[in-house]
């Protein structure tokens, strides 16, 4: 008896051991970021770099026991170089993962290209509807956003305050058309009616004569979607115009997040909607925020959360295979049953891989996006069109 436990508690110490000594041997993690480095959205891809590394470095620089070794390439937002540049890092660098990308359009080009070479997708911020609609795959995952998501959920907040005509505004392109449709959706369903939607090239951000035929229609309410450089111009305009003070602007929360130091005055008192919001008081957000300020010297945005949480996703497959990527299929299926305790708020993924999360009610207050009220609880993306 004394020797069969003895053999026995020798096989599981060899065992311990072959597992430490194998994550010890095998070569780094290759994880491949593609997001903009110049243009309108430079400063989006910079955020969920930063966010991606701080998670990184709180696991000890490893995810699953796995060191990274990083290459980058920079989408410049432009969708006719995506899939030139998404394979820069599939043949030529030869990544195990690809994080990728802000642009919606960019994002399509990458989602192709990974679910045809089969290379493990996460997105941390586009939110093109095909990704986890038609586009969706078992290798794609995404930890921020559909496209539809912030923009039902702004519908709904809309229809609530009782607004029953409006106009949206937005660039002529996916992230722009989708997210309209979602406050369509939304806002009509609540007995509002949208009676026209503008929109311009993307990035084109001369918003003039766009601006005069809102003034002309007087609608209840505009409802409008830009980001980053396009969005500073946007709401200052908007308030320029003296819109402001007569049709109330209200938009994905994606108008005001990065943006409220360069929007100043003119943005104070906007209501959006989005998955996150600076003063969401749990001690996990805390925790995040600090820890963020005091490593970059700056305060966090919904980018920074969606790349920390792409690191977060990633490493719950990882360390369900003792970091091992080469079991991939049981890494997938860590990845798509784990429940993510994000500064947002935990949340699970949907069948397509996208987030199944609360959308939250926030009015612009000094340089902070202060959450008021949830407008949407567990809010999942139908995902039209994905068969997985």
């Amino acid at each position: 008896m004394r020797t069969r436990f003895a053999f026995t508690a020798l096989a599981g110490a060899l065992a311990l051991a072959a597992t430490a000594s194998q994550a010890q041997t095998q070569a780094p993690l290759k994880v491949g970021f593609m997001l903009p480095a110049t243009g309108t959205f430079a400063a989006l891809g910079d955020m969920i770099e930063k966010g991606f590394k701080l998670h990184v470095e709180e696991q000890g620089g490893k995810l699953g026991g796995r060191t990274l070794q990083y290459f980058k390439v920079d989408d410049e937002s432009d969708p006719s170089k995506a899939t030139d540049n998404v394979n820069k890092l599939i043949k030529r660098d030869q990544v195990d993962v690809i994080v990728g990308t802000v642009h919606s359009g960019v994002a399509l080009a990458m989602a192709r290209a990974a679910k045809d070479s089969k290379t493990l997708l996460i997105v941390p911020n586009a939110g093109a509807d095909a990704i986890t609609g038609p586009q969706c795959a078992p290798n794609i995952f995404r930890s921020s956003f559909s496209n539809w998501q912030p923009g039902y959920a702004t519908g709904v907040i809309a229809a609530q305050k009782g607004y029953k005509r409006a106009m949206t505004i937005t660039w002529n392109y996916a992230a722009g058309a989708e997210t309209v449709k979602g406050f369509t959706e939304a806002f009509e369903k609540g007995g509002g009616k949208v009676t026209k939607d503008l929109n311009l090239p993307f990035p084109n951000v001369e918003f003039q004569a766009l601006l005069t035929e809102i003034a002309a229609q007087k609608p209840d309410v505009v409802f409008a979607f830009f980001a980053g450089g396009g969005a500073v111009k946007f709401v200052k305009d908007y308030d320029a115009a003296g819109l402001r003070r007569t049709i109330p602007l209200m938009g994905s929360g994606f108008l005001t997040d990065g943006t409220l130091e360069a929007q100043g005055a003119s943005a104070q008192g906007l209501i959006t909607a989005l998955h996150y919001g600076d003063n969401i008081e749990t001690p996990r957000n805390n925790a995040f925020r600090n820890k963020f300020a005091v490593t970059y010297k700056a305060n966090p945005d919904v980018y920074a959360m969606q790349g920390y949480d792409a690191a977060q996703m990633l490493a719950a497959g990882l360390k369900a295979v003792n970091g091992d990527d080469k079991k991939r299929d049981a890494l997938i299926a860590a990845m798509k049953k784990a429940q993510i305790d994000s500064p947002r708020g935990k949340f699970t993924l949907s069948a397509q891989h996208n987030p199944t999360q609360d959308f939250y009610v926030r009015e612009v207050k000094g340089n902070y996006n202060v959450v008021t009220g949830v407008a949407v609880k567990a809010l999942a993306d139908p995902g039209r069109g994905c068969k997985m």
